[in-house]
């Protein structure tokens, strides 16, 4: 089974955008338009990334990055948006997002940025840097 991303945005065009590039790229992609969409989501899903956009209407995606540790759900996440602050990176990093990726950014950030973030999980797990699925 292809490893699986979760691309949590209200618009429809991101969610879409990422799901062609991974899918392309050999992943699995989920889709969530809100926050609470991916809560629920995340009852029935395992993924092995979590892609958040900042600002959403309702609950934002710090919050719920937050939310999630709270609810012991320690997936990574990569947290994107089109206000690009050193700030906003910085909160991010604190809420426990791994990386911090700008919008509008290309095919080659996106999956770059998770590769970064996967070989950076698997050497601190001690295991050896991980293969994007479309390279294997």
């Amino acid at each position: 089974m292809r490893p699986s991303v979760l691309v949590v945005d209200d618009e429809p065009i991101v969610r879409k955008s990422c799901r062609v590039v991974l899918e392309a790229a050999g992943w699995q992609v989920l889709e969530a338009g809100s926050a609470s969409g991916a809560v629920a989501l995340l009852a029935s899903a395992t993924p092995r990334l979590l892609i958040v956009d900042y600002k959403m209407p309702g609950e934002d995606g710090m919050r719920l990055i937050g939310r999630l540790r709270e609810m012991g759900i320690r997936t990574p996440a990569v947290l994107m948006s089109g206000c690009s602050t050193e700030e906003t990176a910085r909160d991010a990093e604190r809420l426990g997002a791994l990386a911090f990726l700008g919008k509008p950014f290309t095919p080659d950030e996106l999956t770059g940025t998770i590769q970064h973030v996967l070989n950076r999980i698997d050497k601190e797990d001690g295991h050896g840097p991980s293969e994007d699925p479309g390279h294997r």
